[in-house]
């Protein structure tokens, strides 16, 4: 609990500080990013619900172990999958910018891509933990009112991000970040040529492991608005995650609790 208490005033000393100095775009960021991602290892479930022209399609439940690198502070992330029971205690790692698959049934684990499409719009880089000012660099572009996810009005910080690793999910977001409570609240994604992937609205704002944080992302594909993925995010709770579960040669023994 103290540690926790340590925590939450080292966070609420820093965005005091931003505001009352004109913050830099990176610290921008980087205060986003604190508001998404807890600070200490923690657990969280995340489904997926795909539609298409408002009709449920598919769904996907995932229970997800993260925690923060001692050294850089990127995540990394151990995802296995709970629901539907097809794909049930198969696993997914996040270690750095690797990713692999492991599935008990083969007892094989493969290399793959966080660009690839997991469930709808949502793709494997889109469901682990991701510090985003460590991996991109931004430029502030504007301030400027918005329609956030709940159709409300809100004044923003409007970020460029440009990759600076070639192995991130995308080459480059623009992210729109709340003014005065560093709440992300919507992104498009693109392509190394420039074509819009996909805009995500970060919703739904709750209390959970001591700050407000989305409870929802809603993932609205590119080309076709009526395609369109939510993920919901419960279930937080501060744990332990031991450094052999973030192993590729330790999937295979992994035991789900």
């Amino acid at each position: 609990m103290k540690r926790l208490k340590l925590a939450c005033l080292s966070l609420a000393v820093s965005f005091s500080c931003l505001a009352h100095a004109t913050p830099t775009a990176q610290e921008i960021l980087a205060a986003s990013d604190a508001i998404r991602n807890p600070g200490k290892p923690f657990g969280m479930v995340n489904k997926l619900i795909e539609y298409r022209n408002g009709k449920e399609t598919g769904d996907m439940t995932l229970a997800i172990y993260a925690k923060a690198e001692a050294s850089g502070g990127q995540f990394r992330s151990l995802i296995r999958f709970v629901a539907p029971a097809r794909d049930a205690n198969k696993l997914m790692l996040k270690n750095g910018n690797d990713m692999w698959f492991y599935d008990p049934a083969s007892k094989a684990s493969i290399r793959m891509s966080p660009q690839q499409r997991l469930l709808g719009q949502a793709a494997n880089g889109d469901v682990v933990s991701v510090n985003l000012a460590l991996d991109y660099q931004a430029a502030l572009v504007a301030e400027e009112d918005i329609q956030d996810g709940e159709r409300q009005t809100r004044h923003c910080y409007k970020l460029a991000l440009a990759a600076t690793a070639p192995d991130v999910t995308y080459h480059h977001i623009e992210l729109w970040v709340e003014t005065g409570s560093y709440r992300p609240l919507k992104g498009r994604f693109y392509t190394e040529s420039g074509k819009l992937l996909k805009t995500a609205y970060f919703r739904r704002y709750q209390k959970q492991l001591g700050l407000d944080r989305p409870s929802e992302t809603v993932i609205i594909d590119g080309l076709d608005p009526n395609w369109v993925t939510v993920m919901r995010y419960s279930d937080y709770v501060w744990r332990e995650v031991p450094d052999a579960w973030l192993q590729r040669d330790y999937l295979s023994r992994f035991k789900p609790e």
